[in-house]
Formats: C-alpha cells, sequence, structure tokens
C-alpha cells in the first residue's frame, strides 16, 4: 500500500509461503483454476526431497469437489483447518471480495488475485475494485492484482501463474504491468536460458504496486536488477523517492509504454505544449536513476549487462578479426559519448609483437588470424590499466575455432568486463550456450553490444550522484493567498498575465517595472511614471500567444502611447477567442540580454515539471529545452542550463561577455518553489526571462499562468 513512510510491508510470504490455498481450482482442462493447481502442486512435489521445504502445503478450493489431483478440497477458505499463508484466486469478479472478507478474517494476509472484470472492464468493474481496496485496508491484506497472470519465484520453484512454464533461475527481477507481455517474456526466456529471481505481473495494482515490490526486491539477495514493464505509476512523488533510494545499490530497468498523450486538449502555455506525459515520465526517470529503455532488445540488453556489470573504470577497448564490424563499434561508441580506451606503451609494443594490423583501438588483429591470436591480444588488451571494458568482435573466418575463442572470453572475462560479438549462426551456437550459462549476453550487432556498456555507464553515474535537497526562500504567502483566493470566485480556470507580476515579485524574481490601464489616459500615466521607451501588450487569459495577433507594441514613446493602446484593442477585439480583455499591460522596456524561457506543467504524476530552453516566441519551432520535476536542488537547475543548446550562447560567443547564469539558476529555484507552493498553478510560462551579462542579473518580461480553484 502507497504510503510516504520508509517502513516496507512484509510481502515475503507471497513468495515463499508455507502454505497456499488455490481458490478456484477445478479438474477441468483448459481452465485457468486447473493450471493454476497443477503449477503450484508441482512447487510442493519438486521440493518433496527436501524435508524442510516440504512443508509447503496446498490447499484446494471449490465447493463442487472433494479432491482434486490429490489435493484435498474445501469448500471455502474459511473452512481449512490449518493456517495459510497465501492465497491465490481465480474466481468470478463478482465473487472476488466474498473470499476477501474470509482470507482477512482466517488471517490470511497475502492474496494474489488472477481474476479479471475489474476498473479494466468498466464502471461496475471499478466499483467490485474499491470493494478490494477497502477490504484489503480493513484486513491488511496485501494484495496483487486483480487482472494479473501471478508470481513466480524460480529460486524455490514457486509458479503461481496461469503459465505453462517457468524459466530459469537468474538474478534479474522482472515486474510487468501487461500480465500477457509477461507470458511472453517467460516463454521467451526458457527458450532463451535466460533466468530470472522473481517474477511479477502486477495488474491492475489495486493495493500493491510497483513501489512495494521495488522495496522488496532492494533487499533480496537472489536479485541484482530490478527490470519493469509500466504503463502508468500511482504515486508519482513515491515512485521518484523509492527508486531514488534503491538505485544507489541495484539498478533499475524500465520500459514506459503509453508515450504520446493523443487526444489530449490544447495547452495553453508554451510549456503546455511543449511537456507531455512522455517528458514528465522520463525525466522522473533520470532523476530518479532509472535506466530507461525504447525497445524490448534493450530492456534485456541492459538488465543483464547491469546483472554482471556494475561499472567501467576506464575506456572501451575493441578487439576484431574484422574491420568492418570493429569501425561500428568505433562509431557507436563515440555517438554515444563513451570513450575508446587509449592503450598505454606497453600494451602498444607487445600488440605491435603480435603483428597485428592495428595496435592502437580498435585492435584488428586481421582476418587470417587464429583463436589463439585473438586470445593473446584480448589477454594484453585485459591487462591495460586504462582499459575498462572489452567489445570482443569475432566473424565466422576459417581459422577461427568459436569454441576456443569462448574459452579465452570465459577466462579473462573475471579480470576485465568483455561483451562478446561472435557475429554467425550455427558456427557460435555452442560458445553462445555456455556463455548464457555464465550471464554473458553474446550480441550479433556490434552496436547493441555498444548501447549495453552506455547503459552500465549511464547507471553508474547516477549511483555517484549526490543528491542535495532544494533551498527554501522565505516569502511572504500571505501576500499570494489573497490572490489565489480571488480565483474562487472566478471561472474554474483563469489565466493571470499582469496579476500574476506581484506574485513573482513576492518570490523575489525580477520584474521591469509596470502597470496595468483600462483606458488610454491610463496607460499614458503608467508610462510617465514608468519612463521612455515603454512595451504595450493585450491583458487577455484568452491570448498566449500576443505577437502573433499584433497585441504586443514594443518601444513606444510618449507620442505613440494612446494610439498603440487602441491599436492593440482593436486587434484583441478582432480575435475571435478574446472572449475577455482585461486591459493592456504597460512595461518599462528592457533592452539587451540573451532571451530563455522558464515554464511549468502540472503533471498528474509527478506534480510540478519545470522546463528551462531557449526562449522568446521562437521556443515551440525549436524546443531547445530541458525539464526537471519540482522541488529543484541547485544542480538540477544548473544541469537543466547546460544540457541546453542556448547554454553555449549564455556562455559566451565571438568575444560575448558570459550571461549572468547564476542569476538564471536563482530564478529556478524560486519559481520551483512557487509550484510547489501553489497546486492551484496548473501551468505557467515565465517568457521571456532576460538574461543579461554576468553579474547584471536578469528580469522575467511577460508572464503566463492557468490557474484553476482549489
Amino acid at each position: 500500500m502507497s504510503n510516504e513512510t520508509e517502513t516496507h510491508l512484509d510481502i515475503s510470504g507471497i513468495f515463499n509461503p508455507e502454505s497456499i490455498a488455490v481458490v478456484g481450482a477445478t479438474p477441468k482442462e483448459g481452465k485457468i483454476g486447473n493450471t493454476l493447481l497443477k503449477n503450484i502442486s508441482s512447487f510442493r512435489r519438486g521440493k518433496a526431497k527436501d524435508k524442510d521445504k516440504a512443508r509447503v502445503r496446498i490447499y484446494a478450493v471449490n465447493p463442487k469437489y472433494a479432491e482434486i489431483f490429490d489435493v484435498k478440497c474445501y469448500p471455502s477458505v474459511s473452512r481449512i483447518e490449518e493456517a495459510v499463508e497465501l492465497a491465490v484466486v481465480a474466481v468470478p469478479a463478482v465473487s472476488v471480495p466474498e473470499v476477501l472478507e474470509q482470507c482477512g478474517e482466517k488471517g490470511i494476509k497475502n492474496v494474489v488475485v488472477i481474476s479479471a472484470g475489474f476498473k479494466e472492464a468498466g464502471r461496475e468493474g471499478a466499483v467490485l475494485e474499491s470493494e478490494l481496496i477497502r477490504i484489503s485496508n480493513e484486513y491488511g491484506l496485501n494484495l496483487v492484482g486483480p487482472n494479473c497472470l501471478g508470481i513466480l519465484n524460480t529460486h524455490v520453484g514457486l509458479n503461481a501463474t496461469f503459465g505453462k512454464t517457468i524459466p530459469a533461475r537468474g538474478n534479474v527481477a522482472f515486474l510487468s504491468q501487461s500480465g500477457a507481455f509477461a507470458l511472453a517474456v517467460i516463454d521467451w526466456a526458457k527458450e532463451a536460458n535466460v533466468g530470472f529471481s522473481k517474477v511479477v505481473s502486477l495488474g491492475n495494482k489495486a493495493v500493491l504496486d510497483e513501489c512495494d515490490f521495488i522495496e522488496f526486491l532492494a533487499e533480496d539477495d537472489e536479485t541484482e536488477v530490478i527490470t519493469m514493464y509500466l504503463e502508468d505509476v500511482r504515486d508519482g512523488r513515491r515512485f521518484m523517492d523509492v527508486v531514488r533510494r534503491i538505485t544507489k545499490t541495484k539498478p533499475v530497468v524500465v520500459m514506459k509504454s503509453g508515450r504520446t498523450e493523443a487526444g489530449a486538449k490544447a495547452a495553453s502555455s508554451h510549456t503546455g505544449s511543449i511537456a507531455g506525459s512522455s517528458e514528465a515520465f522520463s525525466t522522473a526517470f533520470q532523476q530518479a536513476g532509472v535506466v530507461e529503455v525504447n525497445s524490448i532488445n534493450d530492456l534485456f540488453d541492459f538488465s543483464l549487462t547491469l546483472s554482471r556489470i556494475r561499472g567501467i573504470k576506464g575506456g572501451i577497448a575493441i578487439v576484431t578479426n574484422s574491420g568492418g564490424p570493429g569501425v561500428m563499434a568505433a562509431d557507436a561508441i563515440e555517438e554515444s559519448g563513451l570513450v575508446l580506451a587509449a592503450f598505454n606503451r606497453e600494451t602498444i609494443e607487445k600488440l605491435r609483437d603480435l603483428r597485428v594490423a592495428n595496435f592502437y583501438n580498435p585492435v584488428d588483429i586481421m582476418g587470417d588470424a587464429d583463436s589463439d591470436k585473438f586470445g593473446t591480444a584480448l589477454g594484453i588488451v585485459a591487462a591495460d590499466e586504462n582499459v575498462g571494458a572489452i567489445i570482443a568482435i569475432l566473424s565466422p573466418t576459417a581459422p577461427i575455432e568459436f569454441d576456443k575463442a569462448g574459452d579465452y572470453v570465459l577466462d579473462l572475462t573475471e579480470k576485465k568486463p568483455i561483451i562478446p560479438v561472435f557475429m554467425g549462426g550455427e558456427t557460435v551456437m555452442q560458445p553462445v550456450e555456455r556463455f548464457k550459462k555464465r550471464g554473458i549476453t553474446n550480441y550479433f550487432d556490434p552496436v547493441r553490444a555498444v548501447k549495453a556498456l552506455y547503459a552500465v555507464a549511464k547507471y553508474s553515474a547516477s549511483r555517484e550522484k549526490v543528491y542535495a535537497p532544494p533551498p527554501y526562500f522565505k516569502v511572504d504567502r500571505n501576500a499570494i493567498e489573497k490572490l489565489m483566493e480571488l480565483i474562487e470566485r472566478e471561472e474554474p480556470k483563469l489565466g493571470i498575465g499582469a496579476d500574476g507580476f506581484k506574485v513573482l515579485e513576492t518570490y523575489g524574481i525580477p520584474v521591469p517595472s509596470y502597470g496595468k490601464a483600462e483606458t488610454a489616459e491610463e496607460a499614458l500615466e503608467i508610462a510617465d511614471r514608468i519612463g521612455y521607451p515603454v512595451s504595450m501588450k493585450i491583458v487577455s487569459p484568452d491570448i498566449v500567444h500576443k505577437t502573433d495577433v499584433g497585441c504586443v507594441k514594443l518601444n513606444v514613446e510618449r507620442e505613440g502611447v494612446k494610439e498603440a493602446f487602441f491599436e492593440i484593442l482593436h486587434r484583441a477585439e478582432k480575435y475571435t477567442s478574446a472572449g475577455r480583455i482585461d486591459g493592456i499591460l504597460v512595461q518599462q522596456m528592457v533592452a539587451g540580454g540573451k532571451e530563455v524561457i522558464v515554464g511549468m506543467k502540472r503533471d498528474t504524476h509527478f506534480g510540478p515539471l519545470i522546463m528551462f530552453g531557449l526562449g522568446g516566441i521562437y521556443v515551440e519551432v525549436f524546443k531547445d529545452v530541458s525539464f526537471r520535476i519540482a522541488p529543484l536542488s541547485k544542480e538540477d537547475a544548473m544541469e537543466m542550463i547546460k544540457s541546453v543548446k542556448a547554454y553555449r550562447l549564455l556562455r559566451g560567443v565571438r568575444g560575448e561577455q558570459m550571461s549572468d547564469i547564476e542569476s538564471l539558476v536563482n530564478v529556478l529555484l524560486r519559481f520551483s518553489q512557487l509550484c510547489m507552493d501553489f497546486p492551484e498553478i496548473l501551468e505557467a510560462d515565465l517568457n521571456p526571462v532576460k538574461v543579461f551579462e554576468q553579474g547584471k542579473g536578469c528580469c522575467a518580461i511577460d508572464l503566463k499562468m492557468v490557474l484553476r480553484t482549489r
């Protein structure tokens, strides 16, 4: 169950129970209750020789039968005489609440509900699922599902699923929100000789979710890597907190589907139009230290590689008997941001003596080289302290004996991580099978091998990152509260323009002198007070892109103020969607500086998603932006600024002075706190923010906020 404390649930009984009740067991072939009982009964029989583990007791529950497959059958859970640690339920959805009540009354704490027909089936199913949640909360049940495949624990031989196979033992745990995908993976893993420690089908996540299992697996000695297929997360903030903590010791690899927001309503701000669900999830994953993937190949390539290689201390070396694939690997290394190892003098001299075609990196031993020459070159490179990992590429030339070459890889991989790329079919099958038994993945494609090593480097870098808490700024929140109270008397959504500058000022974000005018005379008075020239722009919650409709005038002198006022007003009134016009903003004209954007969209899963990037009218064209989930630390803000292409402009080009990046960091941090303090803010743009030369600060020129009532 999701909670904010660090007290972990005890769900060990789900994975290693001493007694199991199969509710809905049946002797009818092809039924889920039939397959479940067969799978779970084999758990008992498979351990019968081990006196300790023969204590596992299996109970069938179905009022129609007295016995199924030599297993005593009970009419209900309540009628089982002994204590039961785990119940696996496969009965019609309408009967599940009654079964849960019986489990709660009997003291069964762990329940896996295979049954479908809940929230995934519509409104009635959702009501039924809410009843499962209520009962689980009442009795403190650890409920997996409903609408799930079940769970597997290969290390004790437990198959509490309706799948027909169980994968080999391994050290990768797999959590899947899709039961069908989990079934496919289990079937593939058996054929591919890929092992798993635990497999969990999350289903609808009515009670237990991914966070509960991640916390359990973090303490599981049989699990080295946690791999997930997710469609959503139930509690985004908790997910980030849990995963950020766990990834310091174990890699978490995630494939997230549902990346687009098809059919979403048009956003009201620049940030809203750029930042979708995909950006929020990818940003959250990055900040939490998740290794995110976009394909099934990468999901398991990365997971299996991370299960044996946690870090790379040095550059990447390539040893090959084929120049072409060696160049492919070298290109992929440079493009990914990894570094080719620079060999020391001793390594170069030894390779020169070996008479290879290229004794630098990549090492080309030539097509006429035999397996011993390959092994010798591999050993020389492995001994170099500048080498962090090796990609060993072999094509099936006549002199190569792949079995013998495989021996060299297996012998040397303890000394230095080696990724084999034995490129062939039947000729490489035998060493590839031996690699699999040692947990080593062979690749036909050198680029896939490089991608797997990049995942290792990415994880290693995130694990070493120190998370700093965000700063806190003292502000007069009462002033903001009064403004927010006005919103309750307005429409459900309200765009704030000029009034929002008061909010920014209160949070210490610099803004130019300004005033809102409702008449031409008032505009002139404000302009006289501010000083010339001024800028003038429409204030309307219905006009987002003011420049596009001619509702912005720059460098206006005194004689042009009234004319500009009426022209802007006229253009706004012609704009068909401008249902409300609140006046015209008269503002100090600010010259110079680089234009950037600072924005926010409130994500339903993770909260404020902060955006930074190249600003002005072209922000949606170039989309040179970066994202972070608030609250931001100083390091987060600095990383956001450095990760956009516009950072080079801020640093100064062709003799220009460096921009005041420190003041920009300050704006990002204060804006982040504002968005955290007031959940009423749905979207916001500070665009442009003008950043001046170092030491001269920055200034938010324009503002757009979309609010909701509390």
